[in-house]
């Protein structure tokens, strides 16, 4: 795929235009607006979110963010990971993972470290071949307002 190049979506137009491929992965998000705000707040966080962009439209985005913890150290974290359907093998997933590999480098990190819903298969096979391993189970529960334990 010709004149596909990596670059940061840090302007709203630009996370805008992210927000349908965003869908496929997050399908719970509902509102363009909301979800450039949710990226603007996250950005005060660190949260990055690099795009494989072809002219103006996105075929491939990654979230991500440096973190640390007392598990893994200096660690770069990914939130986000998808691509299109009618461009996946055509290593623009390669590409991005790459460029965040690169990015923890440079922030001298330890680890990559990212969740993949245990019903995805197709994205843990992406994942051994980047030379991830799974180590560990996520568990979580909803907080409710009132709730005690």
């Amino acid at each position: 795929m010709a004149d596909i190049h990596l670059a940061s979506a840090g302007r709203q137009a630009e996370q805008r235009a992210c927000f349908s491929l965003m869908q496929v992965l997050r399908p719970h998000l509902t509102d363009r607006e909301q979800f450039v705000r949710q990226v603007q707040r996250q950005a005060q966080h660190g949260y990055q979110l690099l795009v494989a962009w072809q002219a103006d439209v996105a075929l491939g985005l990654a979230g991500y963010r440096v973190q640390e913890n007392l598990v893994y150290g200096r660690f770069l974290y990914v939130d986000d990971l998808v691509c299109r359907d009618e461009v996946r093998g055509h290593s623009i997933g390669d590409r991005l993972m790459q460029a965040m590999y690169q990015e923890a480098a440079r922030a001298q990190c330890a680890q990559r470290v990212l969740d993949s819903a245990l019903s995805n298969a197709l994205a843990h096979r992406f994942y051994f071949r980047q030379g991830l391993l799974a180590r560990a189970l996520r568990f979580n529960a909803p907080i409710h307002s009132g709730e005690t334990l």
